[in-house]
């Protein structure tokens, strides 16, 4: 588990780099710090946890990302924000996010790529984790806004199951597809940190499993393999057969693209009602990205909608039994390594559609794409079954190890 390091250095490491990393939207002050960390305890007791700006903190502000709160201080804790007090963790401070959680970029940096996108929404969270300045960090994923900067990053990621981790406090982008997620250094961390913070079981088991059953998909209703995502599928495919999985390649499933292409309006349906009152009332302060998405979301019509979330429960119910016979299925966590430059977040492409079947997906790191840089893997486990997901993700991180 972490090794929990004192306050005052893990808030001398945030002064020393944040000025350049800009992971952090707000730092508690030592001495507040101090005063909090004396009235907690539980498992994660002594460990600084990093929380995105999209969730409410009752001693800390909290501004979504966006002009529009820039002064807002609510007067309650997220109910995730919440499980961490519980179960011993102090929130540091709050990691930058995108804009409301959409495409706007933060200003936060990379520190495993230097001049390339740390990814978004969690832009912070992934970038506090991957810098050292924090052992664990909370997210959130609507699209791919977990995995894909765990990947850009080179740390370990988690979107459980939907509603496994509670998301009231947390400002909605899309009530069927936001999802709290996590953030550590490796996989065996991460699922003590979902352990600590759901009450489930998902710990690591002592004695792991080595006859996994991976999937692996021919081809793609999103597109095809870039060249680095390639190379990371190949290293990730010969370590697991190495270790003793076996892997099975089969053709896409139909009901996955319909999945895909229903994530769309939902989330456009959704989020032109979740952001109602800053669409209505403050358009002018937000970014032209976000107001030309919901502008465009509008035509998104309630018949629309309506058959997108028959066309998820189908699909869900599909996939229930096209997972029988496997563990988990092995895909790219991004289209490709971090983009260079800072304009854009990358895309959420190879996330979308096991966001909106509501599975377990874990990004497993220590790929590399053809630049050198980190390219994650996302394995997704069947529904419920979060645990075994992360152990075959921990199997596979201690592969990609002995591989080299």
């Amino acid at each position: 588990m972490p090794n929990p390091s004192t306050l005052a250095d893990t808030l001398a490491r945030i002064a020393a780099q944040d000025p350049t990393l800009h992971a952090f939207a707000a730092v508690r002050g030592l001495a507040d710090a101090l005063r909090e960390q004396s009235r907690l305890h539980g498992p994660l007791a002594g460990l600084a946890v990093a929380v995105k700006d999209i969730f409410d903190t009752a001693d800390l502000p909290t501004r979504y990302g966006s002009p529009i709160y820039a002064h807002c201080e609510p007067r309650t804790d997220a109910v995730i924000v919440g499980a961490l007090r519980r179960a011993g963790a102090l929130v540091i401070g709050k990691s930058a996010t995108t804009e409301f959680a959409y495409l706007h970029p933060a200003a936060t940096h990379n520190p495993r790529a230097p001049g390339h996108t740390p990814g978004g929404s969690s832009a912070g969270s992934a970038a506090a984790v991957a810098a050292g300045l924090v052992p664990l960090a909370v997210g959130s994923q609507t699209g791919g806004s977990v995995i894909r900067p765990a990947s850009y990053c080179g740390v370990a990621g988690f979107k459980p199951s939907f509603g496994l981790l509670p998301t009231g406090g947390m400002k909605c982008f899309s009530w069927s597809l936001d999802t709290v997620g996590l953030f550590a250094p490796d996989v065996g961390q991460l699922a003590w940190f979902a352990q600590a913070l759901s009450g489930h079981p998902l710990a690591l088991d002592k004695a792991p499993r080595d006859d996994w059953v991976v999937r692996v998909l021919d081809d793609y209703a999103w597109g095809a393999l870039s060249p680095s995502q390639h190379k990371a599928m190949e290293q990730a495919q010969r370590a697991l057969q190495a270790a003793g999985a076996r892997v099975q390649r089969l053709p896409a499933p139909a009901w996955l693209g319909a999945a895909f292409r229903a994530h769309d309006r939902i989330q456009g349906f959704e989020a032109v009602r979740a952001l109602a009152r800053e669409f209505d009332y403050h358009a002018d302060q937000l970014s032209p990205l976000l107001r030309d998405y919901l502008s465009g979301a509008m035509q998104v019509q309630p018949a629309d909608y309506a058959q997108a979330l028959r066309t998820a429960a189908q699909a869900r119910a599909q996939c229930a039994e096209w997972m029988h016979g496997c563990d988990a299925v092995l895909t790219p966590s991004a289209p490709d390594e971090a983009p260079a430059g800072y304009a854009s977040t990358g895309a959420s492409t190879w996330n979308r559609a096991w966001t909106l079947l509501h599975l377990p997906c874990v990004n497993v790191p220590g790929a590399t794409g053809v630049q050198g840089l980190p390219m994650g893997l996302q394995l997704v486990g069947g529904a419920g079954a979060d645990q075994a997901c992360l152990q075959l993700a921990a199997f596979l991180e201690a592969a990609l190890r002995t591989a080299g």
